[in-house]
């Protein structure tokens, strides 16, 4: 499953044509993290032969880092373990009120190691320690509190608002957001005292963009712009 999604993210990013990800369950749980026999067995994982093989181990938190793209999480069910990688992941997480949140890893003598790197950018250490060694099941009001997840959706509207804003993300320059992505990204590696420059140089290259010009001539002929990504 973890090769899939992250076989899916890539393709996302490749094909210009793909503006928006969305990513959703089947069934009643949303993720239930990874199968604990396929940790001590490799033969109880059950492979999708028809899926080309990648190269490296399937790293779903370095997938979603390199999408580039919007990605929206629709949460209709609880979030377990390394379902965490997928919600922290995302541009945006819709909840239903329902839908609980937890790390149980240390209840069966494990750690949510690769959990502690996506979670890093929105909580603070303490907090992730505290899932981390306590185990608890987190509501979603205390996810929304937490940074965790971006919008609270009763479960009869949440399809609908999901699809509004994926909507209004493929409306807007996808040229524009994915360099706002990146540069989001790589303003971490800059010293600060260099940060201002280097947002400068990346908009200087974005006005130079076939849909720069676009969309200064769609606001000047008072009309909806046609985006090409060049």
């Amino acid at each position: 499953m973890a090769e899939e999604i992250v076989y899916a993210l890539a393709y996302a990013h490749y094909q210009p044509d793909v503006r928006c990800v969305v990513l959703k369950a089947e069934g009643p749980v949303f993720c239930a993290g990874a199968d604990l026999n396929a940790f001590h067995d490799p033969a109880a994982n059950i492979e999708n032969v028809s899926l080309p093989r990648i190269h490296e181990e399937a790293r779903m938190g370095d997938a979603f880092n390199e999408l580039l793209k919007p990605c929206i999480a629709q949460v209709e069910g609880p979030v377990l373990a390394g379902g965490f990688l997928m919600i922290c992941g995302c541009t945006f997480v819709f909840s239903v009120p329902e839908a609980t949140f937890s790390l149980p890893e240390v209840k069966r003598g494990i750690w949510p190691m690769q959990v502690m790197a996506s979670l890093a950018p929105i909580l603070s250490e303490r907090k992730i320690l505290e899932m981390s060694i306590i185990g608890k099941a987190y509501s979603a009001e205390e996810a929304l509190e937490m940074g965790l997840i971006t919008h609270l959706a009763e479960k009869e509207r949440i399809a609908d608002e999901v699809s509004a804003l994926a909507n209004q993300i493929c409306n807007s320059a996808p040229l524009a957001i994915q360099s706002g992505m990146r540069s989001l990204q790589e303003l971490k590696k800059i010293p600060q005292n260099e940060q201002h420059t280097f947002l400068k140089s990346k908009l200087d290259e974005l006005l130079k963009t076939e849909d720069a010009q676009e969309g200064a001539s769609a606001f000047k002929e008072k009309r909806e712009p046609i985006w090409r990504g060049k």
